[in-house]
């Protein structure tokens, strides 16, 4: 590590001489796996865009000069080089770096990312700013992956781009790979670009972008030579660059879909080193597994992804039942109303979004789905606090969002068998749109896979009784709380009940507990704001009750990076917390 022990931010890398460059590139590359192998992350994106991300600051004058990293998988490299090389084995962790370009933390990150496809649109926005501002010097790059390209904003960015006559460089890396393998019409188009068959016009020049490539992105003083020359290139202009995910790493390049996050690994040889295998599945496999069930029974489901078959698990009806299964690729609106269409066919379409990623198609969900009362079938993956990932990835906004929606479903299973139930449920004739929500990792039961049985919409159950106050939780949470509600000065005097359902709710349980309990906790992995915690609260005044209610679950704010279980302490919802707030509870009587 001879050179990047010296460089401390990017005046140190603009000392370097251009010969010196490609022995950085290896220093950082062994740096990020070094570090990733022991604190986890987004390995292989970064791997595969050093000597890139090297070239552009070298050539360019950040942070005057705007760089936006799309997504910012692949941004570690960027954030070594910027001054937070010392801060590096803080990522991800609480208190440390975050995952992703953020602008809290640094000049260098003119605009926060997280999620892909919004980079060509913010470039463009500060290339307009700085044009009104007087600020004519300024470059405005943006890097955007051949995945996120392929995504609806990423095309209205570009249209608008081609005829703004803004002095903007977008730095196309393609490297066939999102997290899953690109899909799609311009992936097969950029295959043939890359071929060297594509003789006509091509694509982009079509609108109205300078086009240059495609380049190697591991040559340094290649990309040298191309990014001064697209620096005397007036207007909107695009670099195609060819990467290799994980370059650097052997493993990583063989297995691109492991490696883009693989977890803990050995830094010499790449190997993966695994825990204690649990026996107990992780919710999107019951998902999965459970789907690839019911599909081979009922000729009318389909499957539909937007890029995440392999997180998301219906890899394994693509797999089994491939022509029943779709991944669109990064186009959480077209996943969504394409799901509408196959409803309105007749098909029984499970559209399984990240609940962070459904937020990007909230007007189909709204005007395409629920208005024509068409029954889809939305399996939200991650919902709920997600951990390292952060404030872009929590899925804590789509009971709130979701739930004020006419003809919308909202239920969570509080287990693996509470899913498999509910995915039964849903393929069975349901006349509404219904979402079933569940999270990030494993659950609680070994024996999962039991047998089949329908669970009544908006129907909840009791789990414990007890003789003076009243737990009402939804989702997997209800686990922390059954494990609280064992507290011996809890035992006999709280109930708890399993709601299921946020959307219709169990109005005659509510009833009930209404006018039995004088203290009624609701308990949610989801924001408090227009929650299911709301949601009763609206129930309780509408019947005019006079029990206290007292809702637990993530509060009006963004929650940051870190292990699940402290960032459940944080929103006051891990058991230690719970338990405070329940004996308070019974002492106040």
């Amino acid at each position: 590590m001879k050179l990047l022990e010296h460089i401390n931010g990017v005046d140190d890398l603009r000392k370097l001489k251009p010969e010196e460059l490609p022995v950085l590139a290896g220093e950082l590359r062994r740096f990020i796996i070094d570090v990733v192998s022991a604190k986890q992350g987004h390995l292989g994106a970064s791997l595969g865009v050093v000597e890139l991300t090297i070239a552009l600051h070298y050539c360019y004058n950040t942070p005057h000069d705007k760089l936006i990293w799309d997504v910012g998988h692949q941004a570690y490299g960027h954030k070594i080089l910027t001054g937070r090389k010392g801060d590096f084995e803080s990522l991800r962790q609480i208190g440390g770096i975050s995952g992703f370009p953020s602008r809290s933390e640094s000049d260098f990150d003119p605009f926060g990312t997280g999620h892909s496809s919004t980079s060509i649109s913010a470039i463009l926005g500060m290339a307009i700013s700085s044009q009104l501002q007087g600020n004519a010097g300024r470059k405005h790059i943006a890097v955007i992956g051949d995945a996120s390209i392929a995504s609806g904003m990423a095309f209205e960015g570009l249209n608008h781009t081609g005829v703004a006559n803004a002095d903007v460089l977008i730095v196309l890396n393609d490297n066939a790979i999102g997290i899953d393998p690109s899909v799609g019409a311009l992936k097969n188009y950029l295959s043939r670009t890359k071929e060297g068959s594509i003789k006509e016009e091509h694509f982009f020049e079509s609108l109205n972008l300078h086009y240059t490539g495609p380049v190697d992105g591991h040559d340094l003083p290649g990309l040298l030579h191309v990014l001064d020359e697209m620096k005397g290139i007036k207007g909107p202009k695009l670099l195609h660059v060819t990467t290799v995910k994980g370059k650097g790493l052997k493993k990583a390049e063989e297995d691109q879909v492991t490696y883009h996050a693989p977890g803990r690994f050995d830094k010499q040889t790449g190997d993966l080193i695994s825990g204690n295998v649990s026996e107990i599945p992780k919710f999107q496999d019951v998902f999965g597994h459970t789907i690839v069930t019911l599909a081979r029974k009922n000729e009318r489901i389909v499957g539909i992804t937007p890029a995440m078959p392999t997180g998301s698990s219906l890899k394994f009806m693509m797999d089994e039942i491939p022509e029943r299964a779709f991944d669109v690729g990064i186009a959480e609106q077209h996943a969504v109303t394409l799901a509408a269409g196959m409803a309105a066919d007749g098909l029984i379409p499970f559209c399984n979004i990240y609940s962070t990623f459904l937020q990007r198609a909230y007007d189909q969900v709204v005007h395409d789905v629920a208005l024509q009362n068409l029954p889809v079938v939305f399996c939200l993956d991650r919902a709920g606090l997600v951990g390292e990932d952060g404030a872009t990835h929590h899925g804590i906004y789509d009971i709130a969002c979701l739930r004020c929606i006419p003809n919308m479903v909202i239920c969570s299973p509080m287990n693996e068998v509470e899913l498999r139930h509910m995915l039964y449920t849903a393929q069975m004739g349901l006349s509404h749109p219904i979402a079933i929500r569940y999270p990030r990792g494993r659950g609680v039961t070994k024996d999962w896979e039991q047998p089949f049985e329908e669970v009544i919409p908006g129907t909840g159950r009791c789990l414990k009784k007890g003789s003076e106050i009243a737990v009402l939780s939804l989702g997997p949470i209800g686990n922390t709380v059954r494990q609280v509600l064992e507290h011996p000065e809890l035992d006999g005097k709280a109930s708890h009940y399993d709601m299921r359902f946020a959307k219709p709710l169990d109005t005659v349980l509510l009833d009930k507990i209404l006018s039995t309990y004088h203290t009624i906790f609701t308990v949610e992995d989801g924001c408090m704001a227009g929650g299911f915690g709301s949601a009763v609260l609206e129930y309780a005044q509408s019947c005019n009750s006079s029990a206290k209610i007292r809702i637990k679950g993530i509060p009006d704010v963004f929650i940051e990076h870190g292990p699940v279980e402290e960032l459940h302490r944080q929103g006051g919802i891990d058991a230690l917390s719970l338990q405070s707030e329940f004996l308070k509870a019974l002492n106040e009587g």
